[in-house]
């Protein structure tokens, strides 16, 4: 796996609000996401919605090296709370790592675990400040098939943004302007929310004439309907502003 798909701002984002709306009907947690290459553990990427102090320091001291919880997860395949783990609980540098974190008052946790085809882990943890473990623990298991179901299809997300996003660089590579003209006229007014009749009005042109040339961006970018060009197009900043 290439390094670009551990330092892919824009994807990364975009997981993050995939996660982050799946979460919604659960209620509120404190979520990490974490995708490890095992063949070079140097190359990870971490997504959450905790503390940005806490994240900016796991990455500065690469703490994926000695985290307990990575080490427990790699020779595991089912869902794990922290506290029946005995490696995180008896690892000295437990309080290295999570002992910054009590001080934001998150003691207790719950990890999901997926390993892939690709030789990457990918875990989905709960941290939960002030709840006991036992309730940590059977607020997780009363949700484990779902929360394991999210943590599958976040790394399927993840993979066909990367996908998407080689094809679009192979895309610019071979043409400096990815779009025609009038195809940026369309995709920039698609973004901008109009219907295929609406621009078909704007610009003058016949509504087949718009859905012939959204055919054409999505096929040149490799993608599966205009709603995904749209979308890379905006993230990629491919869709360029009507002057």
């Amino acid at each position: 796996m290439s390094l670009s798909f551990y330092n892919n701002d824009a994807i990364h984002s975009m997981v993050k609000d995939y996660i982050e709306q799946r979460l919604k009907r659960h209620g509120p947690l404190h979520y990490f996401y974490f995708l490890l290459n095992k063949r070079n553990p140097k190359e990870f990427l971490l997504i959450s919605n905790y503390s940005d102090q806490w994240v900016d320091n796991y990455k500065k001291n690469n703490y994926q090296h000695i985290d307990p919880v990575i080490i427990t997860a790699l020779n595991k395949s089912s869902p794990f709370a922290w506290a029946d783990s005995t490696v995180v609980n008896a690892n000295a540098n437990l309080s290295k790592i999570f002992g910054y974190e009590e001080k934001y008052g998150a003691i207790n946790g719950y990890t999901f675990v997926l390993h892939d085809h690709n030789h990457n882990l990918a875990l989905l943890s709960f941290i939960t400040p002030g709840v006991k473990a036992s309730n940590t623990q059977s607020m997780m298991e009363n949700k484990k098939d779902k929360l394991q179901m999210l943590l599958i299809d976040t790394l399927d997300k993840f993979s066909l943004c990367y996908k998407e996003a080689r094809q679009v660089n192979s895309s610019i590579q071979a043409s400096k302007d990815v779009f025609t003209k009038r195809e940026n006229e369309i995709l920039y007014w698609a973004s901008m929310g109009k219907t295929y009749q609406e621009i078909a009005s704007i610009l003058g042109l016949k509504t087949t004439t718009i859905k012939f040339h959204i055919g054409n961006a999505v096929k040149k970018l490799g993608v599966a309907n205009a709603k995904h060009a749209i979308r890379i197009g905006i993230e990629l900043q491919l869709i360029k502003p009507l002057l």
